[in-house]
């Protein structure tokens, strides 16, 4: 499988950010997939983050199909996802746990207890929270995290306005995928729902970050993340900080940089 991206390394705001811009969508697929799989292979223990959403479903799918074809070791591989739905069981199919587990872990035979998530239930969030951080921390740390970004520029669930010092914590949803998940769950307005994610200082500290994003309508969020300023406003705008952040796009995510 022949990847020919563009890549440009682009000076942010002092911060120089490599950018990799592929020609569509199947090679951005591609490229990012090959990303997680390097990971694995060059540190087999690697603790590694991912996103759920539209944008990683097709790469997570040649993931697993790479895997099958020619398995690799993972029985050492930790995975986590960068957030959780709370309020929900595990057993809905918009849970974070249930597509990191369908599309990755089960496919790539990741043991049970390699496979780090919070719980969608609790009486005490706080302590869940503080539980997913020591957790990754007694792995070693975060090797890589695959990191997508919303349509206000939230990463994980850290909404426009989360303090840059925010370690991890439960969020309120952007109302429009809240909406979805209402209607999907038939759970009514009055109905608790938020989501628990890595904060953005614990973002700050994972070794390496990749920023993904695919389609023309993530074009505009791109440009201002990475060409305008750091402002809490724009939560993905503090990965220009970031000591090794690289970021891939596909064309059309790329249009107006």
């Amino acid at each position: 499988m022949v990847i020919a991206p563009l890549s440009a390394d682009v000076l942010c705001n002092g911060v120089n950010m490599k950018i990799t811009i592929t020609k569509n969508e199947q090679k951005f697929d591609q490229r990012a997939a090959w990303t997680i799989i390097g990971q694995m292979l060059s540190k087999p223990n690697s603790v590694i983050g991912l996103s759920t959403g539209e944008t990683t479903k097709n790469m997570h799918k040649i993931v697993s199909d790479i895997y099958k074809a020619n398995p690799f070791l993972t029985e050492e591989v930790r995975i986590f996802n960068v957030d959780e739905l709370t309020n929900l069981p595990r057993t809905y199919a918009g849970s974070c746990f249930s597509m990191i587990k369908t599309q990755i872990c089960d496919n790539l035979n990741i043991p049970e207890e390699h496979f780090i998530m919070p719980p969608t239930f609790s009486d005490d969030f706080e302590l869940e929270c503080r539980n997913f951080d020591e957790s990754l921390e007694k792995a070693g740390g975060v090797d890589l995290q695959m990191l997508g970004i919303g349509w206000n520029g939230h990463i994980g669930i850290n909404q426009p306005g989360t303090p840059f010092h925010s370690t991890t914590w439960v969020s309120p949803m952007d109302p429009i995928f809240e909406a979805r998940v209402r209607k999907e769950t038939g759970v009514d307005d009055n109905y608790p729902l938020g989501g628990l994610t890595l904060g953005i200082k614990s973002i700050m500290n994972m070794k390496k970050v990749v920023l993904i994003a695919k389609g023309k309508h993530k074009a505009e969020i791109i440009k201002k993340a990475l060409k305008g300023p750091v402002t809490t406003d724009i939560p993905a705008s503090v990965l220009q900080l970031h000591p090794n952040c690289e970021v891939l796009l596909d064309a059309d995510a790329a249009s107006m940089l």
